[in-house]
């Protein structure tokens, strides 16, 4: 089976320019841990998820260092995570480094992804644009549909 088998097609995305909280609620209702980010043209530019938004100053989770902590954190990093804790909009939260597959991905390809990235999802793409995004939740409904066979001959 390939990525094109298993995808989410009616993928939910943000733009660069939302708000946070915009984000958030869009997470919220559509019952969905991670929403791709997209520029004006469509194309994937990031991806932003619960993780993303788990240290906010808002709700008091900010991430607070101890005065040892100034000494030996380099400033590029205390710097991004004050940013990250109170950025308004996406652009400025969202991770960039992505991973994606094309449609042909197996899912075994995808399976290897999720696991040694550490990742939750990974999006579709076809000319640098969202097509589907693949979740774990996506490949338990194939296990769990039958649709993956035994390769073991003593357990059919």
């Amino acid at each position: 089976m390939r990525a094109s088998d298993v995808m989410t097609r009616s993928v939910v995305a943000v733009t660069q320019d939302a708000t946070i909280v915009d984000a958030a609620k869009l997470m919220i209702s559509h019952r969905i841990s991670g929403v791709p980010v997209v520029d004006r043209e469509g194309r994937l530019v990031g991806i932003v998820t619960e993780g993303d938004l788990l240290r906010r100053a808002e709700t008091g989770t900010e991430r607070h260092r101890g005065a040892w902590s100034g000494w030996f954190s380099p400033n590029s990093r205390l710097a991004a995570d004050y940013i990250k804790s109170h950025a308004r909009q996406v652009a400025d939260i969202m991770t960039r480094e992505l991973v994606s597959v094309g449609e042909l991905a197996t899912l075994g390809e995808i399976a290897d992804l999720l696991e040694t990235k550490r990742i939750k999802r990974v999006p579709v793409v076809t000319d640098e644009k969202i097509v589907g995004i693949v979740s774990r939740a996506d490949l338990f409904r194939v296990l769990v549909s039958g649709g993956c066979q035994s390769t073991d001959e003593n357990n059919p």
